[in-house]
Parts: structure tokens; C-alpha cells; sequence
């Protein structure tokens, strides 16, 4: 599930190239404050996929929504009672 997720964001993420020290910008609009540079487009996308799985943790450590990508979600399990 959450690697599914990942790759839909990734799948969904908008890159640039900036004039600056890292010139590749890469940025997912359906998930906030997410976004990542890099010297190379790979490692701009490698850094992305960090700052998504960053930002699944906190989302859930916080109890915050995290948005439905396309036919992609993250559901919360629920514990089975014995």
C-alpha cells in the first residue's frame, strides 16, 4: 500500500530545472509543502521519494488526511478484537 502510494506520488510529481546550487526542482502538488532539489534529476527524484515518505509518517503520526491519488489510498487497518 504505501509503496503503491509513493509511486503514484512520484508519478505525479512536476520537475524544473532552477539556476542555482541544486539545479533540479521537483515538487508533488496534490501533497503540501512537498518538494525536493537535487544536482541531478535522479537525485531530485530520489530526494522526492524521501520527502514523501517523510511526509506519509508525519501525516499519520499527527492524524492528518492524506490525500487519495488517483485510484491509490492509504487506509488505516483496524485491529482485530479477539
Amino acid at each position: 500500500m504505501l509503496t503503491e502510494y509513493i509511486e503514484e506520488a512520484l508519478k505525479r510529481a512536476q520537475y524544473e530545472i532552477i539556476k542555482e546550487e541544486e539545479p533540479y526542482y521537483g515538487e508533488i502538488e496534490e501533497l503540501k509543502g512537498v518538494w525536493a532539489t537535487g544536482k541531478t534529476l535522479e537525485e531530485c527524484r530520489s530526494n522526492l521519494k524521501e520527502v514523501v515518505e517523510g511526509w506519509i509518517l508525519l501525516s499519520i503520526k499527527k492524524g492528518l488526511p492524506i490525500p487519495r491519488l488517483g485510484d491509490t489510498e492509504i487506509k488505516e487497518i483496524e485491529e482485530a478484537v479477539a
